[in-house]
Formats: structure tokens, sequence, C-alpha cells
């Protein structure tokens, strides 16, 4: 399949880092702890940051909260992490930030729905909020969920539609109510002073199907950026599928400037997968490099024995936990492909397509393991300690390939 073209964009600075066509695609988290424990959750923000999260959105939602918010701030500069730190803003945003004006400086990006922002006097409230942001010079993120679309908008279409000489199905008419709230409100925000590269838009449903036709239509009708995400995926398996499902169309059409993998955790569970997910559908599509990847086969009657997996999960054990050193002093290491097979009947094969390969002889063959690099046989290995001589060799072979900017500059002298 041949992607599409990048859909062109304007550009939205958050932070240091931009959301846009002319930039690589952002990957983002947010946390799931109490804001007002400023501790806790400038914890989970510099876990997140570490995993690979460009920018972290947090809950604002109450006095304690946005009294917390510079205070997690200096915490996650502290300890090292620029992240950018964006705050969640539903019902009473408006008040917040009038009231915490630190929160407003502390904060990089402000999320606003405008669905709830405030009852009866929405558009008032929700300009409130765009006067805040564009006085400290923050972007917004206009997001429309379907679970929570302005009311009074939806019933209007719909009324409408109910009296039109051919009325349209439902779903479409609640489709065009999200379109409408998002487009409506950025309109606005710009009629209050927020430049058009100050604004990203969502507009998040939980159906795989209802999403790509959201955002198919809401791409041909704007250059925002867009932020991408399937809202509550679910847990486990079905999140993840639905979520890759609907990203990877979206990405293959050129849509989508900055995504989030929205999965419920189990109880106590790590948040940073969703981090870890977002980034492999990225790299799966080609879209980005984050981690060399390992090619892995899934094991048959050939490969009975336990050591297979065993070796498979300890080799990609060890190269994301070498990971956070190789980025800074190998660059491009994120490129590299790895295959770890199980078998003589593909593992030769995957192993010659791959950098640099390892291929076990299976169940009853022969006790020996070849080790491809670059294409071509490197060295067999044999007995107990195979992983450990492997690991070794990897661990040349990306010094080699991939030389720090220092160590190449000595090479050439």
């Amino acid at each position: 399949m041949t992607f599409a073209a990048r859909r062109q964009t304007a550009t939205a600075w958050v932070g240091m880092v931009p959301i846009g066509s002319a930039f690589p695609i952002v990957v983002q988290s947010m946390t799931n702890t109490d804001t007002a424990d400023a501790g806790g959750t400038a914890a989970q923000v510099s876990a997140l940051a570490a995993a690979g999260s460009q920018v972290v959105r947090v809950t604002v939602n109450n006095d304690e909260a946005a009294a917390a918010v510079p205070e997690i701030v200096r915490r996650v500069r502290d300890a090292g992490a620029p992240t950018p730190i964006i705050g969640d803003f539903h019902y009473n945003g408006h008040l917040l930030l009038k009231k915490f004006p630190d929160c407003a400086v502390a904060l990089d990006k402000y999320r606003i729905n405008p669905g709830n922002v405030g009852g009866k006097r929405r558009d008032e409230n929700f300009r409130t909020i765009v006067r805040i942001a564009a006085d400290n010079d923050k972007p917004v993120r206009i997001g429309v969920n379907w679970g929570s679309l302005d009311q009074d908008l939806l019933t209007e279409m719909m009324d409408a539609n109910a009296h039109a000489e051919q009325p349209r199905d439902a779903k479409d008419v609640y489709i065009e109510a999200m379109l409408a709230s998002a487009l409506r409100s950025a309109t606005l925000a710009q009629e209050v002073g927020l430049g058009q590269d100050r604004i990203v838009i969502s507009a998040k449903v939980s159906d795989v199907q209802d999403l790509v036709e959201v955002y198919r239509r809401l791409a041909a009708r704007c250059d925002y950026p867009l932020h991408l995400g399937l809202t509550e995926a679910g847990m486990g398996t079905k999140g993840i599928v639905a979520s890759t499902s609907a990203l990877s169309i979206l990405l293959a059409e050129g849509i989508g400037d900055t995504i989030r993998v929205s999965l419920t955790p189990r109880p106590n569970g790590d948040r940073t997968e969703e981090v870890r997910i977002s980034q492999q559908v990225l790299q799966s599509l080609g879209l980005r490099s984050f981690e060399p990847q390992v090619t892995a086969c899934p094991g048959c009657g050939r490969t009975t024995s336990t050591f297979f997996q065993q070796m498979a999960e300890e080799i990609q054990s060890y190269i994301r936990s070498r990971m956070t050193e190789w980025k800074d002093t190998h660059p491009g290491v994120e490129t590299m492909r790895v295959a770890v097979m199980g078998c003589v009947v593909n593992g030769p094969g995957e192993s010659r397509h791959a950098n640099i390969g390892i291929s076990l002889p299976g169940t009853f063959e022969e006790p020996k393991a070849p080790v491809y690099v670059d294409g071509a046989l490197f060295t067999t290995l044999k007995g107990d300690g195979l992983v450990r001589e492997f690991l070794g060799i990897l661990e040349t072979y990306v010094a080699r390939k991939y030389p720090s900017a220092t160590g190449a500059m000595a090479a050439t002298r």
C-alpha cells in the first residue's frame, strides 16, 4: 500500500515540541494520578516522559489540582525532563485559570472541551480561557468528544434535520455536530485573539469506523494540526487492537499530527504501556523510529524448547534497557533491525534481511546458532553462553555501525 502524503497544516509549538505536518508525529499521554498530589503526579509525568511521551497531560479539575501545577512543573524540570505539560480542563477551566494565574503560566498548553465549558454561558467561558491562553502565549487543544458534545448545538442540528426534505441518518448528524462544534470553536478562538498556529483540534469517538469518518471530514475542512485518538479505547487486547486499527488507517491517509493510545490500565498497571504502543504504531508504519525492531518467529513444533522464547525476551529486554544510553551515544541505532529466530526454516533468511540476526537450530536439529551481520554469516555460536556472546557481538556492531558524533569525527582525522 502506498501511504498518502501528509496533510499540510500550520505548526503549533507546545513548549519546545512542534505539532504539525512539517515535523514528526508527536506521541503523547496523560497521567491518572490525583493532580493535587504533586509528588505522585510529577513522578508519573517523568516516567511517561522517560518512556517517550513528548508531551504529557494532567487533569486540572479543582482548586487543589490547579494550585499543585506549578510545583509539579518545578519537580519535573528539576528531575531533568523538559517535557511540556498540558492542563486538561472541563466545566470550570475558566474559573481555575483566573483564580490560579501561576497555573496558567506554568502549563505549556490548555485542553478545552467546548461541549462542557460552563453550561449556558458556554461561549463566554470559552472566550475567557482563550483570552488567558493568548495573554500567556499558550496554545490550546479544542477537544470535542461525542460523550460530552454541546447538547444545544446537537439539538439544533437534529431539529433542523428532522424538518429537512431529505433527513440524514442520525449518526451522520451527530458527526456533523461534532465537526461544527470543533470548527466553530476554533473560529471563535481566533476572533478572540488566538493565532491559527496556536490551535490543535481533536474530535474523538470510541468506534473505529466512526473515528475514521470523523477525521476524514475534519481533515478536509481545516488546516489545523489534528490530535488523533480513540476515546475510551478499553483494556488490554481490545484497546490495543482498536486503537491501532483506527490510527493506522488515518495515518496511512496522511491524517494526524499527534497521537495517544488511551488504554484503561489494569489495577496498578504500567501507565507507560500506552506510550510504547503509540511508538510501535508509528514505527510499524514506517513513520518514525524509536528503538531497534526485533523480528522473532512465533514458534512451532520445531521450537518446543522454552530456550527460544527466553532468548527472544532477553534480547528484546536488553535492547530496550540499552536504548537510554544508545539513543544519546549512537545516533541512528533506533533504525536497526534484529532477528531472533527459532529454527532453520525461516531463521537464516530473516537473519540475512536484518542488520544482525541469530537463528537457533530447532528442537531436533544440529545444536548450533549461526549469527548473520549485514546479510552475511559472521560466526556460529554453541553452548550455554550463546545469548551472552550474541549480546557482545550486538554491542560491537552498534559501536561500529552507529558511531557517536565525536567518534565519527575522530575516525576522519
